[in-house]
């Protein structure tokens, strides 16, 4: 495969049961030869942002949560925000939406944020997916994955647990399993 997906919602399909992604849509902030990173955009956890951050930051009575990202580096958290002011040297992954690569990029984010950045849209993930090369391009002949253009709304959705329902609904089928062309028309 050589157009690279960033910028793109894995979308789970429904038969994908890995517990990592099931009901799950993923962010792709990377995609290239050497393999694939993403964020899980739809699962909250449990776990308060405050008590998250608690020795790093204040973040006064905001009660986000922290999302969980993936299964790799569980301990590294990521910041996902759609300010233009605060990105330092990143690119949008898609319009409007900025994937924290630095402590100087996530303190500014938490800080404009606590301080009452009403424009400013952020989310902590614990966490991120990660694929080895080739190992994407085959979970998607497979048919586990949907394929569906991200936004920022969507990425920024209020109800988060809905998202996987309205990106699913916009994917005509998931991305491996479109017949083959045949010369027996019969066999459709």
């Amino acid at each position: 495969m050589s157009d690279s997906l960033a910028g793109k919602f894995l979308v789970a399909g429904k038969h994908l049961r890995d517990p990592n992604f099931y009901k799950s849509v993923v962010l792709m902030v990377e995609h290239g030869p050497q393999g694939a990173m993403g964020l899980v955009v739809n699962r909250p956890t449990p776990v308060p942002l405050a008590e998250a951050l608690a020795d790093h930051f204040d973040v006064g009575e905001r009660d986000d949560l922290v999302y969980y990202g993936g299964p790799v580096e569980p301990s590294a958290l990521f910041v996902v925000h759609n300010s233009d002011a605060h990105h330092g040297d990143e690119h949008a992954v898609v319009p409007g939406v900025y994937v924290g690569s630095s402590a100087e990029v996530f303190e500014r984010v938490v800080e404009a944020a606590t301080a009452g950045g009403a424009d400013l849209s952020f989310r902590v993930f614990s966490g991120c997916a990660g694929w080895g090369p080739g190992q994407l391009e085959g979970e998607l002949a497979r048919g586990d994955w949907y394929l569906v253009p991200a936004s920022s709304e969507e990425t920024f959705l209020a109800d988060p647990y809905e998202l996987w329902e309205s990106a699913r609904s916009r994917a005509s089928e998931p991305f491996g399993s479109l017949p083959e062309p045949t010369d027996h028309p019969d066999w459709n």
